[in-house]
């Protein structure tokens, strides 16, 4: 491993936290921002502050990446597109989950089975935030529109529940273009971590009875005579 990969490895664990509670913020800031009708101008002002500081954060993190990559600019935005996508839109950094599943991939030499569990655990979070933060959205198209069956934050919940589950019950669905899309990128999403969860089981089952063929003696395996 190069001085810059090392690098770029020690500012990822400096600045995780830091990030995963700026991302925390900016999912506050925007749902203050899209349920708070009834506050004073002000504090929604307030509250679009700490949103685009929070974005602020991000897009610093996003070149110290760059920089440290040592990449062109559109070369490191082909290989890190995860990256990109969370600079635009920090809502869903919860998807870098998948970066984690990746490195759990390349670990089978040396496997971890705590890193399965963290992994199975993240997407479960994982997905109560983009619920959340695709309720809001849908909800911030939706609210008013002509036509539209969301008419309250609840009925944006229940709609991101089964969209991301992909039950898909059409009992509410938006109508809007921006809707339409924030159902799509869901929808995405959804199957994204859906696969991530099962295929992190798979692996975590096979390296348990794995661990069990090689405990046990020679002779006393299956079908053994």
């Amino acid at each position: 491993m190069n001085d810059r990969s090392q690098q770029l490895e020690r500012w990822e664990e400096r600045t995780d936290a830091l990030l995963a509670v700026a991302s925390l913020v900016f999912l506050a800031g925007y749902a203050v921002r899209i349920l708070g009708h009834d506050l004073p101008l002000v504090w929604r002002d307030v509250c679009l502050g700490f949103t685009y500081a929070a974005w602020a954060l991000f897009a610093v993190d996003y070149l110290v990446r760059l920089w440290l990559s040592g990449l062109r600019p559109l070369r490191f935005l082909r290989t890190h597109l995860l990256d990109t996508v969370v600079l635009l839109l920090p809502l869903l950094r919860p998807l870098r989950m998948v970066t984690e599943y990746d490195k759990i991939q390349r670990r089978r030499d040396q496997p971890r089975l705590t890193l399965y569990v963290r992994v199975m655990a993240y997407a479960g979070l994982s997905s109560i935030l983009l619920g959340f933060a695709g309720a809001l959205t849908v909800y911030s198209y939706e609210y008013g529109a002509p036509g539209a069956s969301i008419r309250t934050f609840g009925d944006s919940i229940w709609w991101a529940c089964s969209t991301l589950s992909t039950v898909g019950y059409g009992d509410v669905s938006p109508v809007t273009p921006g809707g339409r899309v924030t159902a799509v990128g869901l929808m995405a999403c959804g199957l994204a971590l859906l696969g991530a969860v099962t295929g992190s089981f798979s692996s975590w089952l096979v390296q348990v009875f794995t661990r069990e063929d090689e405990k046990r003696p020679p002779g006393n395996s299956p079908g053994a005579s």
